[in-house]
């Protein structure tokens, strides 16, 4: 009759969909694509909560981040370990902040993150520049990163120190309203 494998107890489930924007079964998809990248470290049993970690090299190569210049910086900023090794909690807090139903504010505080290369917690010059060469995927000058580094700065900069502050950050990701249909991830 059913020995049927059970990947969570009804209390995990919960706690997930109170921590995320998931329902039980989008959770254990998630798991069995988690799964799917280690499946030789990854086990269908997490009553336990096994204290696994899948390697960056490993979370980048699926299909929605595999495209995505900043998928390094994306697994990077979700990963506790601050690597990119990510432990299931680590994946499904990614995917949650990064799914379609995500508000705003979530997804704002998470593009900053990936945006601040040098964790310093503002956005400065270079981490635009890094930014911008990974957008334009480096066909821009130096010159043309430079001028459009400087007017950025220049146009969100608002207590005028020459970096962003996040509260610069959400200001200016305020007045693009194309932001929350593009700062998102399927499963």
């Amino acid at each position: 009759m059913g020995n049927k494998q059970t990947t969570f107890t009804d209390e995990q489930l919960e706690a997930f969909q109170d921590c995320t924007f998931f329902t039980r079964k989008e959770i254990l998809r998630l798991h069995g694509r988690y799964r799917e990248l280690a499946p030789h470290l990854v086990p269908l049993d997490y009553t336990n909560n096994p204290d696994i970690k899948v390697p960056l090299a490993l979370i980048v190569t699926m299909p929605e981040l595999k495209e995505n210049p900043f998928r390094d910086r994306i697994v990077e900023t979700f990963s506790e370990d601050g690597h990119g090794n990510l432990s299931f909690n680590d994946f499904v807090d990614m995917f949650s902040a990064l799914c379609e139903t995500s508000p705003r504010e979530l997804k704002t505080i998470y593009a900053f993150k990936i945006y601040d290369f040098n964790r310093d917690s503002f956005i400065c010059k270079d981490d635009m520049k890094r930014t911008l060469n990974k957008l334009t995927k480096g066909e821009l000058t130096p010159e043309e990163v430079t001028l459009v580094c400087d007017k950025s700065i220049e146009e969100a900069d608002l207590d005028g120190d020459s970096k962003l502050s996040f509260s610069d950050f959400e200001n200016m990701v305020s007045k693009a309203p194309d932001f929350l249909s593009n700062f998102h991830v399927r499963i």
